[in-house]
């Protein structure tokens, strides 16, 4: 075996962050593009410009959703199950919210009529938006315990409702998604587009920033009054995976409770105000380059204190904290993550590899003259 079964489920908590933080800077700035669409875009060329910026890596980006999910089941196949049936209709709206992506792209400018391309346009704010929001909520709603239950069997069953998950702090942390990803997109434009879009495109990044400052700064004064979930005592992090033998109790504020044990951890709500405060100043003396890497630095504060926020729960239950799956009892087996982990080592940088090639092959600013002198190969 390449790690002992404790560092391995460690590493895998890691990894899975490592993902989701791809996620978020890659397909977040597609879905934030998409989302300022209509905004920034006043003219049909104005909003095929936008389009283009995103046009030759929006697919290869949701390579990293993808392989999150794949990493969920692979690594954590009771957090899987339990997620994908307690939040069934959220999933599936997701899934259908994104049918309008690719086909909003590729149909998109293929009719030259107004209303067609209009509809369109909906269809890719809704796909975006969406997606953005319930990922959000999603996130909101462990904070609050996922009503579930774990028999004898080791069968999940989840007792809450769709409509249940859109609670008032839900609903808060799908907004402070929304705004993060508009903010980093708002940057990412005003980079790769000239003139009235690249401007409308820092405005309205800058925008998104303070009310995501704004809003960031509510959650993390709400979850401060939560009452939040904490490890009493467990079997053996070496032994086998097994949620049933642990025993958790709950206390108002204690999902900050790492923050006082592990200092250090204060660096990333520190540096998720730090970098959004950079990228408003960025984005106002126009140099973009250090706004879109601030507001990417600003992602990962953020998805970071929430990890660290969380550690070492995944899935809280609601219904018996005792329950809650962990990153200790809540994995595959120890052969299996070993196998994965080597898996990670080869894929994972062969994703950033091409990743980057293409951005830097594709790099260079889409202009208005440029989509309207080349109608018929641009999207």
């Amino acid at each position: 075996m390449i790690f002992d079964y404790e560092t391995l489920k460690m590493l895998w908590w890691l990894i899975i962050g490592v993902l989701l933080i791809g996620f978020a800077i890659t397909d977040g700035m597609d879905m934030g593009v998409a989302m300022l669409l209509r905004l920034v875009g006043k003219t049909d060329s104005e909003r095929r410009t936008v389009i283009n910026t995103i046009g030759p890596h929006w697919d290869g980006n949701q390579v990293w959703f993808i392989t999150a999910g794949g990493a969920l089941f692979a690594a954590w196949p009771m957090v899987y199950a339990a997620a994908f049936s307690g939040f069934y209709f959220a999933m599936m709206l997701v899934l259908f919210a994104l049918f309008f992506r690719p086909l909003g792209f590729d149909y998109r400018s293929k009719v030259d009529s107004k209303r067609w391309r209009n509809n369109w346009d909906w269809g890719l704010l809704a796909g975006s938006a969406i997606p953005a929001l319930v990922f959000g909520v999603a996130f909101g709603n462990l904070f609050l315990g996922v009503p579930f239950n774990i028999d004898n069997l080791m069968r999940v069953s989840y007792q809450g409702s769709f409509f249940g998950l859109l609670n008032p702090f839900g609903l808060l942390a799908g907004l402070v998604s929304i705004t993060m990803l508009v903010a980093h997109a708002g940057m990412w434009l005003q980079l790769r587009t000239a003139s009235v879009v690249a401007e409308r495109s820092g405005q309205y990044g800058r925008y998104s920033l303070i009310v995501f400052i704004v809003l960031f700064a509510a959650a993390g004064f709400w979850v401060a009054n939560l009452t939040g979930y904490q490890v009493v005592s467990m079997a053996d992090t070496q032994s086998h995976a097994d949620p049933l033998a642990k025993v958790v109790t709950t206390a108002q504020g204690a999902w900050l409770s790492n923050y006082s044990t592990r200092p250090w951890t204060m660096t990333f709500p520190i540096l998720a105000f730090v970098m959004a405060l950079s990228a408003l100043v960025f984005s106002k003396l126009n140099k973009p380059a250090l706004g879109l890497i601030s507001t990417s630095l600003m992602l990962i504060g953020v998805i970071m204190t929430a990890g660290v926020s969380l550690f070492p729960f995944i899935m809280p239950s609601s219904n018996n904290p005792n329950i809650s799956l962990t990153i200790w009892d809540a994995v595959s087996s120890h052969k299996t993550l070993n196998i994965m982990f080597v898996a990670v080592c080869i894929f994972v940088p062969l994703i950033l590899s091409y990743t980057t090639w293409c951005y830097v092959k594709m790099w260079r600013r889409v202009t208005v003259e440029e989509i309207e002198n080349n109608t018929h190969g641009s999207y």
